[in-house]
C-alpha cells in the first residue's frame, strides 16, 4: 500500500515538474555580437530577427510572408485614407501593454515612435519619413498622419519593419543610451539579458495581446564561425540556425535526420557600390571596367543554384517597379582592360576596400576580387569585424562597398536609400548611398508622387537605367535566405518569406 502511495506521488511530482519545465528555443546566428536592437537604428542582419520578436507596427507582414499583398492589422485594427491619399487615420487596439511595467500603449506612443523614426538623430530610416507633414494623436486610440504628397507605400512606413516599429515613449526617454540593448515594445517576447559577444535572452510576454507565447524563453546565440555554428546545430545545442547561403550547406543539412532546411524570400541583392568621390573611381571608365570584369552568372554558380541567382537590376527581383530586363554590362575582360588603358591605367589599378569578416560576405567578395584581377583591377581588402565594417563604410572610408540588402519591396525605397543624393554617406540625411550617386534624383522624386501606376513604373525604370549607365554600382547576385530548424520546432505558419531576415517567433510557435 505504501509502495503504491509513494509511486503515485512520484508520478504526480514528475508530472508537476514536467508541466513547469521551461520551453527554451535556442537559435544560432552568424555574428560575433548584436549591432543593436533599438528598432529605429537596427540595420544589420543579426539585429532584424530579434526586433521582429520584440515589436509591433500599426500593420504587420503576415508571419511567413514578405508580400505587400498580405499586410494585415497589428496595433491598428483598421485605417482610412482620404481621396487624395495624403491623410490617413489609424484606429488603435485598446488595452495593449508594453513589456514590464511601462504601461499601456496609446496614440501618444505611436506619435512619438513615428516622429522618432523620422528624426535623423534617432533613426537610421529618417529619409523614408521626409514625406510626412504631421503626425498627431486625435485621441488615445486614434492617430492621424498627413503627408506632403501621396507615396507608393505608406503602409510600409507603419508596418512592423524598420521605422514602423512602435516603442514605449516613457521607456525610450528614461533609458536613453541603454535603449540600444534594452528596448521596450509590445511584442510576444521581451529582453531580459544581454551578454556581449555571447547571447541575448528573451522571455515570453505574458500580456501579449494575441495571447501568451507557447515558447517560454529564447536564447539567441552569437556564433560567427560556420563550423562551430553547424556543430552546435547538429549536436542538438541549437533548435534553429542561420544557414550558410551556399549549395553544399543546403544539400548537407537537408540530409540530416530531424532537420528542415528552408530557403526563403525576399532575396538579398548583393551589390558592389563604387565610390565616385574617390580616385580612381571618379573616372567613369574605371567604373565601367569593373562592370565589364564581373561575371554575374559565375558568382551565382559558386554560391549555388539552390540559394542564388544572377542580379537583374540595381533593384531586387520582385519589387514593385523593378526593371527585370535592365541592360546590365556583360562580362568582357578585353573591354575592361581597354577601358583601364584609356583611363591612364595600362598596368592596372588598385582600390582600397573595407570588407567585413562575416564569412558569407567575405567569401562572395573574394570571388569578385578574383574576377577583377583578370582585368588588372586589384581590390585591396582591409578585413574588419562586421560591426566595424558598418561603422567605417558609413564614414566614407571605402573605395568600393560590397553590401547585401533586402528592403520593403517597392522600388522607391531601394532607389531612395541607395541611389538618391539625399542618402549619400556623410550627409545629415545619409542612409546607404555609398557610391555618391546622384544621376536619378529627378526620376526617383517624380515616381514617388506619380498617381498613374504605369507612369510611375516607367519613371522607376528610367532611374534604374541611368544608375546602371553611370555605373554607380554593379549588381552581382540575389541571395535567398537559408535557415534550418529541428523538426521539433513548429513556427505556427508556413515559412516562405522573411522580410525581417529570419523566422518570426510568434505566440503560436511551439517546440516539442
Amino acid at each position: 500500500m505504501k509502495r503504491h502511495i509513494f509511486a503515485t506521488a512520484a508520478i504526480l511530482l514528475a508530472s508537476f515538474a514536467t508541466a513547469r519545465a521551461e520551453t527554451v528555443l535556442n537559435i544560432g546566428m552568424a555574428a560575433a555580437d548584436i549591432g543593436q536592437i533599438d528598432p529605429h537604428r537596427a540595420t544589420t542582419t543579426q539585429d532584424k530577427p530579434v526586433v521582429s520578436w520584440i515589436f509591433n507596427g500599426l500593420v504587420r507582414f503576415k508571419p511567413g510572408s514578405a508580400s505587400l499583398e498580405t499586410l494585415e492589422p497589428d496595433l491598428a485594427t483598421s485605417w482610412d485614407k482620404s481621396a487624395d491619399g495624403k491623410t490617413w487615420i489609424f484606429h488603435l487596439r485598446s488595452g495593449v501593454k508594453f513589456h514590464g511595467d511601462w504601461g499601456e500603449m496609446t496614440a501618444e506612443d505611436v506619435v512619438y515612435s513615428l516622429k522618432r523614426a523620422a528624426d535623423g538623430k534617432t533613426s537610421a530610416f529618417a529619409p523614408d519619413y521626409a514625406v510626412v507633414e504631421s503626425i498627431e494623436a486625435v485621441d488615445p486610440v486614434t492617430v492621424k498622419i498627413v503627408l506632403k504628397k501621396p507615396i507608393p507605400a505608406l503602409l510600409g512606413l507603419v508596418a512592423n519593419y524598420h521605422g514602423g516599429n512602435i516603442v514605449s515613449k516613457k521607456a525610450a526617454e528614461a533609458l536613453g543610451a541603454d535603449f540600444r540593448t534594452k528596448p521596450v515594445g509590445t511584442g510576444p517576447f521581451q529582453i531580459v539579458e544581454y551578454k556581449s559577444n555571447e547571447s541575448l535572452t528573451l522571455i515570453s510576454n505574458p500580456n501579449y495581446f494575441r495571447g501568451k507565447p507557447k515558447i517560454d524563453k529564447i536564447v539567441y546565440r552569437f556564433i560567427p564561425a560556420d563550423a562551430s555554428r553547424d556543430l552546435a546545430f547538429s549536436s542538438g545545442e541549437l533548435d534553429i540556425v542561420y544557414g550558410r547561403q551556399d549549395q553544399r550547406w543546403v544539400e548537407r543539412f537537408s540530409k540530416e535526420p530531424g532537420t528542415v532546411v528552408e530557403v526563403v524570400k525576399p532575396s538579398e541583392l548583393a551589390t558592389l557600390y563604387l565610390n565616385e568621390g574617390m580616385k580612381p573611381l571618379d573616372d567613369k571608365r574605371v567604373r565601367q571596367a569593373i562592370a565589364y570584369a564581373i561575371d554575374r552568372p559565375q558568382i551565382a554558380g559558386f554560391k549555388g543554384a539552390a540559394t542564388a541567382v544572377p542580379a537583374v537590376s540595381v533593384v531586387p527581383t520582385g519589387y514593385l517597379g523593378t526593371d527585370e530586363k535592365a541592360k546590365l554590362f556583360p562580362n568582357d575582360i578585353a573591354k575592361a582592360k581597354a577601358l583601364l588603358t584609356e583611363a591612364g591605367y595600362p598596368n592596372g589599378v588598385a582600390i582600397k576596400v573595407i570588407q567585413t569578416s562575416l564569412p558569407t560576405m567575405l567569401n562572395s567578395m573574394q570571388i569578385v576580387q578574383s574576377q577583377l584581377k583578370k582585368a588588372g583591377i586589384d581590390l585591396q581588402f582591409e578585413v574588419v569585424d562586421h560591426q566595424s565594417f558598418h561603422s567605417q563604410i558609413r564614414k566614407d572610408l571605402s573605395g568600393a562597398v560590397y553590401y547585401s540588402a533586402a528592403r520593403f519591396p517597392v522600388a522607391d525605397v531601394y532607389l531612395r536609400q541607395f541611389f538618391h543624393s539625399d542618402s549619400i554617406v556623410g550627409k545629415p540625411t545619409a542612409v546607404t548611398n555609398f557610391s555618391h550617386c546622384a544621376v536619378a534624383d529627378a526620376e526617383i522624386d517624380a515616381a514617388a508622387i506619380e498617381g498613374d501606376a504605369a507612369k510611375q513604373k516607367e519613371l522607376w525604370k528610367t532611374a534604374q537605367a541611368k544608375i546602371i549607365e553611370d555605373v554607380c554600382a554593379v549588381p552581382l547576385f540575389e541571395q535567398l535566405q537559408v535557415w534550418a530548424r529541428k523538426t521539433t520546432v513548429d513556427y505556427g505558419y508556413t515559412f516562405e518569406g522573411a522580410i525581417h531576415l529570419g523566422p518570426v517567433i510568434t505566440e503560436a510557435t511551439t517546440k516539442k
